[in-house]
């Protein structure tokens, strides 16, 4: 259950286990068993099969904008139609990161995790002006614990965080135009480019780590720690080193000036004395620059640490993980939903048909989530496996369920004209 009490919806089974949960569970006859599995087999084909043909329209509209493409173009795409690819492939991803059983980070769930403290202590700043386009998925929401650690270990502090287990971002910049009219030239990505990627583990309060832009900048205790020592240290190199020679300065340019009638007797040792320092205030403010920036790239350190660990796939790559995911979680429910029908003996109502596979997985696999019916009974009427009579859902046999199955296959193709 996530932190806002709502059960997550992804099932935590690989397929092939829950084929073997299902066959375990002693509610199928014997003979049945081996009809059941080659049941299994077909329909994980079939939908192989179909996910295979969203897996190439992904890449296919992806295509032009493919930062990692090692492939050579062959068509010249205009404004239009790379516009157009552009909401293809957010369609079609939105409905594959849908059909994993992704949910949509919403713009008040990043206004609100942007504004919490980071698990990480880093302070980051994202210039959402830059993007065209930004979206944000998330899969498994849990509530975990971690022990805040300040003030160099003498503050410890345990606390709850949000934590999604995967999260999906697709970001698509603005064109180069924009920047120009910016005056911002150096650049730490490309514009006009769409950047795609996949996380896991990520804390609700860091999602701001995850975007391409995000610059690391000082707490404002960061910014004590150093200010504070640089202002005392800066004050007594000015007392004891250039003291002296400050107030001799000084007093030449009040007698240039006018305002002092006695002229000043400047020596080859006053001189010496004000190079020295000079020398020693430049050497000071030259450690403190280098401690700001060493401690800048400590925090930028981090991060990158972070996001190393937690990077799962990119660009094209989240499409091969994400179809794979997708195409787990179809099968996963659509042989939970017909295995149910199957051995329940009698015809089951869509809410009685939840309730029996979300208690069975509760009950007998210590798993407790929100079962997507509906997606599950869509996928076994769109392949003519159920029938329904008003509200009741009745399965199709296996022999005939296999047959069924088997026509479908058959049928992908349809070139030899002698069938």
């Amino acid at each position: 259950m996530n932190a806002n009490g709502k059960r997550n919806r992804f099932i935590p089974f690989r397929k092939a286990d829950v084929v073997d949960m299902c066959v375990d569970a002693s509610e199928l006859p014997e003979a049945e068993i081996k009809a059941f599995r080659e049941f299994c087999q077909i329909l994980e084909a079939i939908l192989h099969y179909e996910f295979h043909g969203h897996l190439e329209k992904l890449k296919t509209c992806y295509a032009p904008f493919n930062p990692d493409a090692d492939t050579r173009g062959v068509l010249k795409y205009s404004a239009a139609e790379k516009e157009n690819l552009q909401k293809q492939l957010v369609a079609e991803m939105t409905a594959i990161l849908t059909a994993a059983n992704f949910e949509k980070i919403t713009a008040q769930d990043l206004k609100q995790a942007l504004g919490e403290e980071s698990l990480f202590q880093i302070r980051l700043e994202v210039d959402f002006n830059d993007f065209e386009d930004v979206i944000f998925f998330r899969r498994g929401e849990s509530v975990r614990e971690e022990t805040l650690v300040k003030y160099f270990g003498l503050w410890k502090k345990p606390f709850n965080f949000t934590n999604y287990d995967r999260v999906a971002i697709y970001i698509k910049f603005k064109e180069a135009d924009y920047f120009e009219q910016q005056k911002r030239k150096h650049l730490y990505f490309e514009p006009g480019s769409t950047v795609i990627k996949l996380f896991h583990n990520v804390p609700k309060a860091d999602l701001e780590m995850l975007f391409p832009n995000s610059t690391v900048r000082m707490k404002t205790i960061d910014k004590i720690i150093i200010g504070v020592p640089a202002a005392v240290s800066g004050i007594i190199v000015l007392v004891t080193k250039l003291g002296a020679s400050l107030l001799l300065v000084g007093s030449v340019i009040l007698f240039w000036l006018g305002f002092k009638d006695e002229e000043v007797q400047v020596k080859q040792q006053h001189l010496i004395a004000l190079g020295a320092g000079l020398g020693t205030l430049a050497g000071f403010l030259f450690r403190q620059i280098n401690k700001y920036k060493n401690r800048k790239i400590k925090f930028m350190k981090a991060l990158a640490d972070n996001l190393y660990f937690k990077n799962l796939d990119n660009n094209a790559g989240v499409f091969y993980h994400l179809i794979d995911t997708a195409e787990e979680e179809e099968f996963k429910e659509a042989v939970l939903a017909y295995y149910f029908l199957l051995t329940a003996g009698t015809p089951l109502t869509k809410e009685m048909l939840d309730q029996r596979i979300e208690n069975w997985l509760a009950d007998r696999w210590d798993c407790h989530m929100d079962f997507e019916i509906g997606d599950a009974i869509q996928k076994l009427q769109r392949l003519n496996l159920i029938a329904a009579d008003n509200d009741d859902l009745r399965c199709v046999p296996l022999d005939s369920a296999k047959q069924q199955l088997d026509t479908i296959w058959d049928n992908f193709f349809t070139y030899n004209s002698n069938k």
